[in-house]
């Protein structure tokens, strides 16, 4: 199963404390490789073994949901599955808040439907936070994206402060990972730091600057089915949303 192969060769950095693992400096920088090749490959560097082989937890890749997210859509799509990442935020890490976080999204040809699962939730995880429902096939709204999140805040008057990771939090935030979102459906997954163009640099600015585009973009990633052609559109027509070549080794 594509969640224990992923699940064997990771190691969360916000989590090795709980797992008995004290991470150097170097070890932690891990979570910067972008492309799932460098990823592998430092993996295989770690511990030559079969990627189907779980390593002991001192000699896994450092990552953190994004790296869990990449490497599963990858593994999903070499197979011939289709499957996408999705950058947002879970509502199952602290009562109450919506936690930055990435998940994948696979379809299920048997079933006609796409299927969300979260492979970091591992055994030690799921009990520490209570999980009561399946990764593997997770409930509506225990996972919202970017886009549905920027709506929720803009139509609902859901306070903006609520998403957000560590001190971080608010518009800015929430627009990153609105633009994060929809890179991800265009195959553009991005480090959650990654920033540039569209993307704001305060809250003020998330507010005022092209702010009906982004609500058009955020709706847009509601029904990634029916808007694909849009979505790519908007991609490929936007210099904004466009990736520098400095991001990609």
């Amino acid at each position: 199963m594509v969640r224990d192969t992923v699940q064997g060769l990771l190691l969360h950095v916000f989590w090795a404390e709980r797992y008995g693992i004290k991470l150097t400096e170097e070890r932690s920088k891990e979570v910067q490789l972008r492309a799932v090749q460098r990823q592998v490959k430092r993996i295989l560097e770690l511990d030559a073994s079969p990627l189907s082989s779980a390593r002991p937890l001192e000699r896994r890749l450092v990552g953190n949901c994004r790296d869990f997210t990449v490497l599963t859509t990858s593994m999903l799509r070499s197979h011939g599955i289709p499957a996408r990442a999705r950058c947002g935020f879970g509502t199952y890490f602290i009562p109450g808040r919506f936690e930055d976080h990435w998940v994948t999204e696979y379809w299920k040809a048997d079933e006609g439907r796409w299927v969300m699962i979260d492979t970091q939730l591992d055994a030690l995880q799921r009990s520490r936070l209570g999980i009561d429902f399946d990764p593997l096939d997770m409930p509506k709204g225990k996972f919202l994206s970017g886009g549905e999140a920027w709506l929720m805040c803009r139509e609902k008057g859901v306070s903006p402060d609520l998403f957000g990771i560590h001190d971080l939090k608010g518009w800015c935030f929430i627009r990153g990972d609105l633009i994060r979102d929809l890179l991800a459906l265009n195959k553009v997954e991005i480090l959650p730091w990654d920033g540039w163009g569209l993307m704001a640099r305060s809250d003020s600015e998330a507010l005022t600057t092209r702010v009906r585009h982004v609500d058009y973009l955020a709706e847009l990633t509601l029904d990634p089915e029916k808007n694909f052609a849009k979505l790519r559109r908007a991609y490929e027509k936007d210099p904004t949303l466009r990736a520098s070549l400095e991001w990609r080794p």
